[in-house]
């Protein structure tokens, strides 16, 4: 059951987030209908399954790998990750991290800039999750300001 997934939030009928799935988890995702896993998670930690791909292409689903450093997020990524979800917005996506706190702060941006809802009503998914630090809010600003 996907809900189950660590800090799992579905976001519209296409759209799901969460934290790092397990293997078992990955079967999840795939019987609840997701065509596209987008992680934007790093491989080399600690919580990453090494054959995540792998294990996708056996359901079918389409893996895009973002990697964003959570020190460190960079402008270029969110607009990388706004082309992706844009040109896929038609199929049903699933979408994480380690523990949901970058995805909660890119899909937000994505809401507040491409699907144009107000800003405070999108950050009450951020804030269910995690309170931002200092490098998240202006990673936050700086995409606001140039979009």
């Amino acid at each position: 059951m996907i809900e189950s997934i660590y800090n799992f939030k579905k976001i519209s009928s296409l759209i799901a987030t969460a934290g790092q799935p397990d293997e078992d988890e990955l079967h999840d995702i795939a019987q609840a209908g997701y065509e596209v896993v987008i992680n934007l998670g790093l491989h080399d930690a600690e919580y990453s399954i090494p054959n995540e791909k792998k294990i996708l292409a056996q359901y079918k689903i389409n893996y895009v790998h973002l990697p964003v450093s959570f020190q460190a997020p960079k402008l270029n990524q969110y607009y990388d990750f706004e082309k992706i979800l844009t040109s896929i917005s038609n199929k049903k996506i699933f979408i994480h991290c380690a523990a949901n706190k970058r995805v909660s702060v890119f899909i937000a941006l994505y809401q507040v800039l491409v699907m144009k809802l107000p800003l405070q009503e999108v950050r009450e998914n951020i804030y269910s999750i995690w309170q931002p630090d200092d490098v998240w809010e202006q990673f936050i600003s700086s995409v606001i300001s140039s979009h």
